[in-house]
């Protein structure tokens, strides 16, 4: 499993205990932020977990919500360090989307709809390839080393024998028939699918073109969900130039009504097994 320090969630937790401290002290961020003589913006990205939060920043909004019991402050402070490790992503340079990478380290299950590509975690490494030298025409070679080198060490959850992270991915057609890295490579990445997907804990499932329009359609997205109770589950938008996080009960449960429709509407996992076979064989002919 993840390492018992993983900053990005360590953030997280940090930055919900001290949301619920000002929500007890019936302040809003913009209050704090006035009292504390900073941007109503910096208080919201330190309550939910964007940025990092420094033992000053922590000392400080404690002062604020009147937190008498050292032993809180301690712990909070204990935890602001903790998040300020860094994770084994880190050791790869700039990753645009490390925040996701941390999340998707302590997620317990993950569950993602993908309309164009195989997902990242089920990738093999000529096809990763291929997927970030065609996204991003104007990184240089060693950017895209680097990011192939972090997608293949992600999949690290996928093998783990003792926790392995529950994966369900429910893939559009589309992602089959992009010919990505040429016949030779989607066919390696088919037969890596259908293997993979016989894992215990990994299902994976296919909507073809012939269900026409479906709950999927609006785009890309993933639910991360976590072992522990107090960590709320994480909707994933992945953007261009930014990505969207929603951790609102209202919206992750939007997405996951979506999401069980997506899953009863696609192919069951034989039928699916069966539909990636097929599809390979045509990329074999050539």
């Amino acid at each position: 499993m993840a390492s018992n320090v993983n900053p990005t969630v360590r953030r997280r937790r940090l930055g919900q205990e001290l949301r619920r401290l000002r929500e007890v002290k019936g302040l809003t961020a913009e209050e704090v932020a006035e009292r504390l003589l900073v941007s109503q913006s910096k208080i919201s990205r330190l309550e939910n977990g964007r940025r990092s939060i420094s033992q000053r920043d922590v000392r400080d909004l404690c002062g604020v919500y009147e937190v008498e019991d050292n032993r809180i402050v301690e712990s909070l402070m204990q935890m602001a360090k903790e998040s300020r490790q860094q994770g084994w992503w880190h050791a790869f340079g700039d990753i645009p989307y490390s925040v996701y990478i941390g999340l998707e380290t302590d997620a317990a299950s993950l569950r993602v709809y993908e309309p164009q590509v195989v997902p990242g975690l089920l990738q093999t490494q000529a096809y990763a390839q291929a997927v970030c030298e065609g996204a991003s025409p104007e990184a240089t070679p060693a950017d895209i080393e680097k990011r192939v080198q972090v997608r293949m060490r992600r999949q690290d959850r996928i093998n783990d024998v003792r926790h392995p992270l529950r994966l369900w991915a429910v893939l559009d057609e589309s992602a089959l028939r992009r010919a990505v890295g040429g016949a030779q490579t989607m066919v390696e990445q088919l037969e890596r699918l259908n293997e993979v997907s016989q894992l215990p804990h990994v299902t994976v499932q296919v909507m073809p073109f012939s269900m026409g329009a479906h709950p999927g359609v609006n785009g890309q997205y993933a639910i991360l969900e976590f072992p522990e109770a107090s960590d709320s589950s994480v909707v994933y938008l992945e953007g261009v130039t930014s990505d969207l996080y929603l951790e609102k009960p209202h919206d992750v449960q939007s997405y996951s009504v979506m999401y069980e429709h997506l899953r009863a509407e696609a192919l069951n996992p034989d039928q699916t097994r069966e539909f990636i076979e097929n599809v390979a064989k045509d990329y074999a002919r050539g």
